[in-house]
């Protein structure tokens, strides 16, 4: 699995500090960078820089496999094997509400896999263009039903007007089986297609959204 990971500025001249994490993933057809092309690291500086945002680190992984996830076992080496080097790496803090995922398009299915099937592991959910993976749709109550109240995830969804039909109609079913969950979320219907012009005129309101989630 290769991945590319953000330090903040401080970082080395902070050796006792410990940050924030931002698991954030591509979408199909990208690779690893695609979060630094759209600019999430530029932004993640400002907000550092000016003070609106903690410190934090990005690990951005890359997925090269179409499938659904049980025929990957890309979930299985996120949580067994980058998380554990991740942690063991860099000073990364522990506690959950610390820990965010994040991601765009298919980056986006696996957060909302990841993030509700191990809910107890992350603090904050993003998804950006989000079509839940079909193999899912039976578990999504059930992975609801299975969090304590007031203990879930921060949930944050965001989808174009113009994006693809089966994708429109996979976030929609999912925000509306949040909203009768009673699950608190926020659901950004915006103008704009399935596409980097999309998601870059966006993501500085997501890297916003997630370090919110630490002050």
């Amino acid at each position: 699995m290769p991945v590319v990971v953000y330090l903040p500025p401080c970082y080395d001249q902070q050796p006792e500090r410990r940050y924030p994490v931002l698991y954030l993933i591509h979408g199909q057809n990208f690779d690893e960078h695609q979060w630094v092309r759209l600019g999430a690291t530029e932004v993640a500086d400002r907000l550092i820089a000016t003070r609106q945002s903690l410190p934090f680190i990005i690990v951005m992984p890359g997925e090269r496999t179409w499938e659904q996830p049980a025929q990957t076992g890309w979930d299985e080496a996120f949580l067994q094997v980058l998380m554990p080097w991740a942690e063991a790496t860099f000073r990364l803090r522990g506690e959950r509400r610390y820990r965010a995922i994040g991601g765009l398009s298919r980056g986006a299915s696996w957060a909302i896999h990841l993030g509700l099937s191990h809910w107890q592991l992350f603090g904050s959910i993003g998804g950006h263009s989000p079509p839940v993976f079909w193999e899912d749709v039976p578990y999504i109550r059930r992975w609801l039903a299975a969090i304590p109240s007031g203990q879930g995830p921060r949930l944050y969804l965001d989808i174009g007007d113009g994006d693809q039909q089966q994708i429109l109609t996979s976030a929609r079913w999912f925000e509306g089986v949040l909203t009768t969950a009673e699950y608190p979320h926020e659901w950004h219907f915006n103008v704009g297609r399935h596409n980097e012009d999309y998601w870059q005129a966006h993501v500085e309101e997501y890297m916003r959204w997630y370090a919110a989630g630490w002050r």
